[in-house]
């Protein structure tokens, strides 16, 4: 069986709030018929504002606590003209869509984005048309919207009613460039070459800003190609990948892994790019797509709206704890996307429900907060049972079931039970996330902390739960609630040895919070 040793000793970093980002991309209905609406709809007009944002998305999103959105792609962006969507609305031109091979009407534009992210409470993060635009549009945006000289693009942004410079402090240097579904394809060399030039430039223009170098996986050449060259001049390195084989739990769940593998080696990539240049600047990972994603799906030309079950629920929070075990080394994520598109809110022109995935987000943006602790899964099974700790099926991508057959047991990726710790701020909180990725098997765990001389803990304990009997379950219009959090107060069992022990139901994900005195 499994035991959690938490050490509050043994400290990694503190975790960054913006690993809980958001992103919104001119795709399907994520910005129209989601976040925003034409402001004479008449269906429900007490669900928009007089600007057409959608005042039901916004409070969702708030309990998310969303603290920075990226805009506007994704692949839109490549095709994408920021100055179509700036103005006076009814002067704005209507463009052929090449993503996803639709019409963009451009009523929706940066100066609303800018606004909505003001209302919602969280930080702009644009990212740059590197596919169909120039040096030449990228300096002209950043001018537009940080600029407070008497120059063209600043007294633009003045003319159309915004007097102050937008302070938009990320800025993304392109979006999946290595990508031959990417407007714009580049190699890695032709890639770095170019966004080198463009960094150079975009800092003489606002030296404040913090620049994301495209990434792919972290386990392609591409990302060392290009932070080898790019190193020196990017605060923030993206990594993108989505997750997910619909109908497949154990496959479904076994996914994230790849992800903490593709930080793993990222980050060596940077310390060998750092070392190489001899620089001891701060360069971290902004993980700027990921997602549970089904490849046989709805495809993106249709809205990508796909349906979350409980299976994804868990694969989310495992994704979660990735970020959090990671706390040193990334620094920034965004959930693909905020509404609608792969969302965990869907709408209708009457209002909108929360998809399973929407649960463990809440509860990570809510609790896990404070100092990542080097949380540790040991087993008291014997070698004979390791399948009772251990997947040893497929996985998707392959090479989760590859690493599993090569690493120890304490390191191994394709563990039932997942898990990351955070002690709060005020040290007066151990808060644990624990998901049991098990679809049959529940597991009494032993929890072995460690907490020194100071602090002692109460044995009366908050538990929140995500479960239902059903791992295929979803919400839906009809029953928005049936997979929901269900929170509790209770004391935990202790074993002979007087260790509190954890109760974890099969397939199910659970936030432990511990009270210190």
């Amino acid at each position: 069986m499994p035991a959690i040793h938490v050490d509050l000793a043994r400290t990694i970093a503190p975790v960054d709030p913006r690993i809980y980002g958001g992103f919104t991309e001119h795709m399907g209905r994520c910005i129209y018929g989601g976040i925003y609406d034409d402001p004479d709809n008449k269906a429900r007009p007490e669900l928009l504002d007089e600007r057409g944002f959608r005042k039901d998305v916004l409070e969702a999103l708030k309990e998310l606590r969303v603290p920075v959105v990226r805009y506007p792609g994704g692949n839109f962006v490549s095709a994408y003209r920021w100055q179509d969507g700036i103005g006076p609305k009814h002067l704005r031109p209507r463009r052929p869509e090449l993503a996803w091979l639709n019409e963009e009407s451009n009523q929706f534009g940066t100066d609303e984005f800018i606004e909505w992210c003001r209302e919602l409470g969280a930080e702009p993060f644009i990212c740059l048309n590197m596919g169909t635009g120039t040096l030449q549009d990228a300096l002209a945006w950043l001018e537009y919207c940080n600029s407070s000289a008497n120059t063209y693009y600043a007294n633009l942004r003045r003319q159309n009613g915004h007097s102050e410079p937008y302070g938009v402090k990320y800025w993304a240097l392109g979006n999946e460039m290595w990508g031959p579904w990417q407007i714009g394809q580049m190699s890695a060399e032709d890639y770095a070459k170019t966004a080198f030039q463009w960094a150079k430039a975009l800092r003489l223009l606002d030296p404040s800003i913090k620049l994301v170098s495209c990434g792919n996986n972290g386990v392609t050449d591409w990302d060392r190609v290009v932070l080898r060259t790019l190193a020196p001049v990017v605060d923030y390195h993206s990594l993108h990948r989505y997750t997910g084989r619909k109908g497949v739990h154990d496959i479904n769940v076994m996914g994230p892994p790849a992800a903490e593998k593709g930080i793993e080696i990222t980050k060596s990539l940077i310390d060998l790019a750092l070392i190489e240049h001899g620089l001891s600047k701060e360069l971290t990972i902004c993980f700027d797509e990921w997602n549970m994603w089904d490849p046989n799906g709805i495809p993106g030309e249709e809205g990508q709206e796909q349906p979350y079950d409980l299976s994804d629920a868990l694969a989310v929070a495992s994704w979660l704890n990735i970020f959090v075990r990671n706390a040193d080394i990334v620094k920034m994520a965004n959930i693909a996307q905020s509404v609608n598109v792969l969302s965990p809110i869907i709408t209708s022109p009457s209002g909108l429900y929360k998809q399973t995935i929407y649960h463990p987000l809440k509860l990570f943006a809510t609790f896990m907060h404070g100092t990542s602790l080097d949380v540790f899964v040991s087993s008291l099974a014997s070698k004979a049972d390791d399948d009772e700790e251990f997947y040893t099926g497929e996985t998707d991508p392959a090479f989760i079931a590859h690493l599993a057959k090569h690493t120890p047991p304490s390191k191994r990726p394709s563990r039932w039970i997942d898990v990351s710790a955070v002690l709060t701020t005020d040290e007066r909180e151990l808060r644990i996330a624990v998901v049991n990725k098990h679809a049959e098997r529940g597991y009494r765990i032993p929890l072995k902390l460690s907490l020194g001389s100071g602090p002692r803990l109460k044995r009366e304990v908050t538990i929140h739960e995500v479960w239902h009997e059903d791992l295929s379950a979803g919400n839906d219009w009809e029953t928005p609630e049936r997979v929901r959090v269900r929170t509790r107060r209770e004391a935990l069992d202790q074993n002979e040895e007087g260790v509190l022990v954890l109760e974890a139901r099969e397939h199910s994900f659970v936030l432990l919070v511990l009270e210190l005195e």
